[in-house]
């Protein structure tokens, strides 16, 4: 057979894809079928022997040997006349196989033939990557920084595959270069066109629950198990642990002596703040405890509206809530309850909260600037005209705003 590009190129697919034998003959029998097709108007009667490991073909032709003047069907009939230019002894009504070369279907037909072949291949490809990574939706997965752009990180795998990081998906802290190694799961799989898109997440709240089953043992082998996780990627988290087995701490063995076994993990999520809590089914229980590090006094509960009035004391009302309201927010979707903070044995009009109990999120120079005209409690800073503030202190007036605005939020009921 003529030795053409096209099927010496056979091993070489075969070899570059990883294409098993029986799947590419079968792409290439229908890649040949279809050129047989549009040359022929039909394949039915053709035989298409191929050998990929030698990278060689054979195609035959049947057709009934008819009387010279009986020929209606060319494709399936020929004439006794030509029929014994193959072979002397031919007679009329038995069946005649002959070899198609690939040259008799024309240049171009050839050349499409092998475009078709590599789509085809292409297709193959891309149909086994998209199945490979929807298995793989959940999991963790590790590639290498490609190419940064301001809105996503191109990652490629060791076997080359393109993964998609977004901006959105990333913790913010995160400061990649070409090179670096990035861990993330694969939070989904869309198709493109016909190419698969791998899109990877690293502040998915299921992330955060994969690495405590890659860094802790107990989590991996089951004796601990993760039974809800809350995040506020590269600030803060809580995950409510427990196990079936009453020998066993869960908070204790996650954490490690001196959080050395949770150290990792914060580490990987950019020192993000993780609190590890018991899980219980006692609802006042869990609500106290997702309330950490703050010491509840008392929790009022209203199932039916799916809200909670936790009591504490007034030192603890600053914990509970935490820098820009994060720790209450993440108990509130731990528990799955809307927590209202209140603080416990004071009246309206007593009720105050010393400025310094802000120190999270105001700076101490502000603090003390309101300290000097002798305004040290939230109400005494909230009582004042804003204009006078300015003129009184060596604040500006955003500033002053902001201080106001954090207050409003944290302090009022």
């Amino acid at each position: 057979m003529e030795n053409i590009a096209l099927i010496d190129s056979f091993s070489e697919f075969k070899d570059d894809k990883l294409i098993d034998r029986v799947t590419l003959m079968a792409i290439l029998e229908d890649v040949f079928r279809n050129a047989l097709k549009k040359k022929y108007g039909s394949d039915d009667n053709f035989d298409i022997i191929i050998n990929p490991d030698k990278g060689d073909m054979e195609i035959w032709r049947r057709r009934v040997i008819v009387a010279d003047d009986d020929l209606d069907l060319e494709n399936e009939e020929i004439t006794l006349t030509e029929a014994r230019k193959i072979e002397a002894d031919f007679e009329i009504g038995e069946e005649v196989s002959e070899e198609v070369k690939l040259i008799d279907l024309g240049r171009r037909a050839i050349l499409a033939l092998r475009q078709n072949l590599i789509s085809k291949i292409h297709e193959h490809d891309n149909t086994n990557l998209y199945k490979q990574f929807k298995d793989l939706i959940g999991e963790i997965y590790t590639a290498e920084v490609h190419h940064v752009r301001p809105r996503v990180v191109i990652l490629i795998d060791d076997e080359g595959n393109e993964i998609v990081l977004p901006k959105e998906k990333q913790i913010p802290s995160d400061f990649f270069r070409k090179g670096d190694n990035v861990r993330g799961i694969i939070e989904s799989v869309e198709l493109k066109g016909n190419k698969p898109q791998i899109i990877m997440s690293r502040t998915a709240d299921k992330f955060l629950e994969k690495l405590f089953e890659q860094e802790i043992p107990e989590v991996f082998d089951g004796l601990i198990m993760i039974k809800n996780v809350v995040r506020i990627p590269g600030e803060k988290a809580k995950v409510a642990v427990d196990s079936y087995d009453d020998r066993i701490d869960p908070v204790g063995a996650c954490v490690g002596m001196k959080g050395s076994r949770i150290h990792g993990i914060v580490r990987e999520l950019g020192n993000e703040n993780i609190d590890v809590i018991n899980y219980t089914t006692n609802l006042q229980l869990y609500i106290t405890r997702a309330l950490s590090p703050a010491k509840v006094s008392s929790v009022k509960i209203d199932e039916e509206k799916k809200r909670a009035e936790v009591f504490l004391k007034l030192e603890e009302v600053s914990k509970a809530i935490g820098r820009g309201g994060h720790n209450i927010k993440l108990a509130g979707l731990l528990t799955g309850y809307e927590l209202d903070v209140i603080r416990e044995g004071i009246t309206a009009e007593e009720d105050d909260v010393e400025l310094t109990e802000f120190s999270d999120e105001i700076d101490g120079w502000v603090i003390d600037e309101f300290a000097k005209i002798g305004l040290d409690t939230a109400r005494s800073i909230l009582n004042q005209d804003v204009a006078d503030l300015v003129r009184r202190t060596d604040l500006e007036e955003e500033t002053i705003l902001e201080v106001i605005r954090i207050l409003k939020e944290e302090f009022q009921d």
